[in-house]
């Protein structure tokens, strides 16, 4: 690939081809525009006395340093009776974005936000995603709140649903909550002087902490995961680097997976339908075994989550610099979530790698589709008001979503290819250690251990199977179609 045409394609225009070619939407045609010129002000309660007034309380949001779409905020108490509580509050999106009008169609079209290293494609038009409906810092919001108590094992359980007004007094980040609660670095934001606001942020940890501990005992399953960002200067990537997660991710992680149960669990008590998250019990459990043989260890000859679980962790603190790539491999062989209808009554798979049976997703109206269609079944359940999806629906809308995710994350991926194939472009030649991730009628492919980045295996790919190592050689980089090829040594 020479390095002219390397500069004239961006990595902008790479990620709207991409989107395209996958059937996305990617312009707000005029319809959408004219519905969103008669929104100038977020909708607040007529009557305060209405909803809970929330605003008082020392609300923050934890999202990436880029985010502007704010989906949550979060918060901790000890109350009078020596009880711990989290809440969640969860912008109310569907307040503004009402079932079938033109932006409700756009989002159900497309489905999610698609992020890409240069170019965000929203699910929502930014007046709305990142302002009228994002929990914006000091902005008074609706909001619909998630009260759950923390018992002393970190067992969580809902309290009430209820909706609420909030104020969000410190937009924090990932990176800068985790340098103040691992490092001891100060708290970057002016929230930090606020009476009270660290001892509750630091409570948030405990729990978050308390909750994990719960559920890795209850078969949730640990991973190594490795997320690679590009470094980008004038729309062309320069370099990779990995994004480690840090225990505000994991803050976040138990808190947003607690709520979601909660949710879930309150709707279908109701008796109503539910759009559920799940992860089926792996089909491939066999090589999961022979993996585990591998490495001296036995799991059983059926899926058994808490197995694998104690296997990981054994793993995990053997040989925690190749905890990645066998992290990878069980990922891959463990398989993709999907969206289900759930009916009262009828037995529904739950979400394998979390250990969870009643899951849905909540947290993520102005990003997700499926957290919007939840939240006004919620809605149905906190007002008394019909219905707003017959199962018809939700059966279309599950199977739809769960095909566009999937179309959402090739989009991804193609474009991170296209920015590594930039990176690797002066390294055709090379030979690198990877370990291979996928098989499929499409071909073999691989991750490299330095820079993880992932390729097809264009050649020696007989006797082959996911979680295997071996030494290859980067043969060709493309980087306007995202290949990145190797061939075995």
């Amino acid at each position: 690939m020479s390095d002219g045409l390397i500069r004239r394609v961006t990595l902008a225009e790479i990620a709207q081809q991409a989107m395209i070619e996958r059937g996305f939407f990617v312009d707000f045609p005029e319809q959408i525009v004219k519905e969103l010129s008669t929104m100038s002000e977020p909708v607040l309660p007529q009557n305060i006395s209405s909803v809970h007034d929330m605003r008082e309380c020392l609300w923050a949001s934890i999202d990436n340093d880029d985010s502007r779409d704010l989906d949550q905020l979060t918060l901790a108490k000890k109350e009078a009776s020596g009880k711990d509580k989290i809440y969640v509050a969860i912008a109310d999106v569907d307040v503004l974005v009402k079932q079938g009008s033109a932006i409700d169609s756009y989002a159900a079209h497309n489905t999610t936000s698609v992020y890409t290293p240069t170019k965000v494609f929203p699910m929502l038009p930014l007046k709305l995603s990142n302002d009228l409906t994002s929990l914006n810092e000091q902005i008074d919001r609706c909001a619909v709140v998630i009260e759950m108590e923390i018992g002393s094992d970190g067992a969580f359980s809902l309290c009430a649903i209820y909706p609420a007004l909030v104020r969000n007094h410190a937009k924090l980040t990932y990176n800068g909550v985790a340098a103040w609660l691992e490092q001891k670095t100060p708290l970057p934001h002016p929230a930090a002087k606020i009476p009270g606001f660290l001892e509750q942020l630091q409570l948030q940890d405990l729990l978050a902490e308390r909750m994990k501990n719960f559920r890795q005992r209850q078969g949730a399953l640990r991973f190594a995961s490795l997320e690679i960002q590009a470094i980008v200067v004038d729309e062309v990537a320069i370099a990779l680097k990995e994004k480690i997660p840090n225990r505000a991710d994991a803050l976040i992680e138990n808190f947003m997976i607690a709520a979601n149960v909660c949710v879930t669990e309150y709707i279908a008590k109701q008796g109503l339908p539910t759009l559920r998250r799940i992860v089926r019990v792996p089909k491939r459990w066999d090589r999961i075994e022979a993996l585990a043989k591998d490495l001296g260890e036995k799991l059983p000859s059926q899926p058994n989550v808490k197995a694998l679980r104690d296997f990981l962790l054994k793993q995990q603190q053997i040989n925690p610099q190749g905890f990645s790539d066998l992290s990878l491999a069980i990922i891959k062989l463990i398989g993709r979530g999907e969206y289900v209808l759930g009916l009262p009554g009828e037995s529904i798979p739950g979400h394998f790698d979390l250990a969870l049976h009643d899951y849905a997703h909540t947290t993520a109206p102005n990003r997700r589709f499926p957290d919007l269609v939840m939240q006004r079944l919620l809605k149905s359940c906190l007002y008394a008001v019909p219905l707003a999806y017959d199962n018809t629906e939700l059966f279309s809308i599950a199977a739809y979503c769960t095909q566009k995710e999937d179309d959402a994350a090739k989009v991804e991926r193609r474009v991170h290819k296209s920015a590594a194939a930039m990176v690797l472009s002066t390294q055709v030649g090379q030979k690198f250690l990877a370990i291979v991730t996928g098989i499929n009628e499409n071909g073999t492919w691989v991750r490299l251990r330095t820079p993880p980045v992932e390729g097809k295996l264009m050649r020696g790919f007989q006797n082959l199977d996911v979680g295997d190592h071996l030494n290859v050689t980067l043969i060709h980089v493309d980087v306007l179609h995202g290949h990145v090829d190797f061939s075995r040594i």
